[in-house]
């Protein structure tokens, strides 16, 4: 299989990893014929687009470092969510992203006149709003720990 290293190397995260990747590359393409349809088609935000991509792979990474740091100090702690290649905070990382991609390439076919159905907007919207719920609730904690 052609995939195999990729698998290999990346373990649990291989799927989701190939997964974000073809997202990425969706957006983008179905970005580039938005902006070709409606005669606005930028180099310079075609560019940024890109960086834009490569940085999503840096937070993936990020969500790895920190699963690895968390894993090096509560394996002994709770071995099932930081066992040796379980990567919880990555996944969740990549999760956002793929939602975050679809959305943006739904509202890039709705650009160039696909007809949308309605119910698939709303399941996507509705997963991005969970996503950013709990990130906010993380993130509030994490305050509320650092100001005491």
């Amino acid at each position: 299989m052609v995939l195999s290293p990729v698998f290999a190397y990346f373990g649990a995260l291989g799927f989701p990893m190939i997964l974000l990747l073809t997202v990425i590359i969706c957006d983008y393409i179905s970005g580039l014929t938005a902006a070709w349809t409606t005669r606005s088609l930028s180099s310079r935000v075609g560019i940024l687009g890109i960086v834009k991509k490569v940085c999503y792979l840096l937070l993936v990474a990020v969500g790895v470092i920190i699963d690895l740091v968390l894993q090096s100090g509560l394996a002994d702690v709770l071995p099932s969510l930081f066992g040796e290649g379980c990567h919880p905070v990555a996944l969740l990382v990549i999760i956002w992203l793929v939602v975050n991609e679809c959305l943006s390439i739904l509202e890039n076919l709705s650009e160039i006149g696909i007809p949308m159905p309605g119910f698939l907007s709303r399941i996507v919207a509705k997963l991005k709003k969970s996503l950013e719920a709990d990130t906010q609730n993380v993130k509030e904690d994490t305050d509320d720990e650092q100001s005491k």
